[in-house]
């Protein structure tokens, strides 16, 4: 019994490291949504006009993403027009990474969030709470 729950333990922290310890290469998740596919199951893709300018826009939403809890930058600037954010779960720490982008339109901007998971085929839900979440707080 004793081998058992070691060997439980043994593999539940080994989990945690191969999730945690997993290397966030940029150039992989720092993506254009505005000519991303359709993401995979979990995924979010929101594209929305908004009646402000598109650097104003993307910067309402960068500030939200700045305080929002487990969540980092992890490439682009408001001046590029596009910033990829990483944000872990609480407890397993699974990566999560959410682009934002816009781009000027004759009426304002154009806006684009994709959220999408790293680990596995469902986040249940929590890719498109967040998206909902940002685009609520940033007043659009």
């Amino acid at each position: 019994m004793k081998t058992a729950l070691f060997l439980l333990i043994g593999l539940f922290a080994l989990l945690q490291a191969a999730v945690r310890l997993a290397p966030t290469v940029p150039s992989r998740w720092h993506i254009d949504p505005f000519a991303a596919a359709d993401p995979a199951p979990g995924g979010v893709l929101e594209v929305f006009s908004v009646p402000m300018e598109a650097d104003e826009a993307l910067a309402r939403l960068a500030a939200i993403a700045e305080t929002e809890l487990r969540t980092r930058h992890v490439a682009g600037s408001v001046e590029e027009g596009r910033l990829t954010y990483r944000t872990r779960s609480a407890f397993w720490g699974f990566p999560d990474f959410t682009t934002i982008a816009a781009r000027p339109t004759e009426a304002g901007a154009e806006v684009a969030i994709l959220a999408r998971l790293r680990f596995g085929r469902s986040d249940m839900g929590v890719n498109g709470r967040r998206v909902a979440a940002w685009w609520a707080a940033a007043g659009f």
